[in-house]
């Protein structure tokens, strides 16, 4: 399983659909999906939520995207996330 962290910025009308049911459907998404939700935050700045999930690949990532923005109105940017650890052995093999 890898990391993704989906950014969410609010539209108008998705601003006026806020509600934990809606929270819930989205978490479900994610899970038929293969993956799992980690962690959801409401964010001040940028972006307005971040759920943390892990999905088994890219592709998965690609289609809870698009499947929450499709549901919730909510625009979606993804993030691939990679664990500092594993990172700095990548890193350390180009030096």
């Amino acid at each position: 399983m890898e990391t993704f962290f989906l950014f969410g910025k609010y539209s108008t009308d998705a601003l006026k659909k806020i509600s934990a049911d809606r929270t819930r459907k989205a978490i479900s998404t994610i899970q038929k999906l293969g993956g799992r939700v980690k962690s959801v935050y409401a964010l001040l700045g940028e972006n307005d939520l971040v759920f943390i999930v892990n999905l088994p690949t890219a592709a998965q990532a690609t289609l809870a995207s698009i499947a929450l923005t499709k549901s919730t109105g909510i625009a979606f940017t993804t993030c691939t996330a990679i664990p500092i650890d594993q990172f700095d052995r990548l890193v350390n093999k180009y030096k």
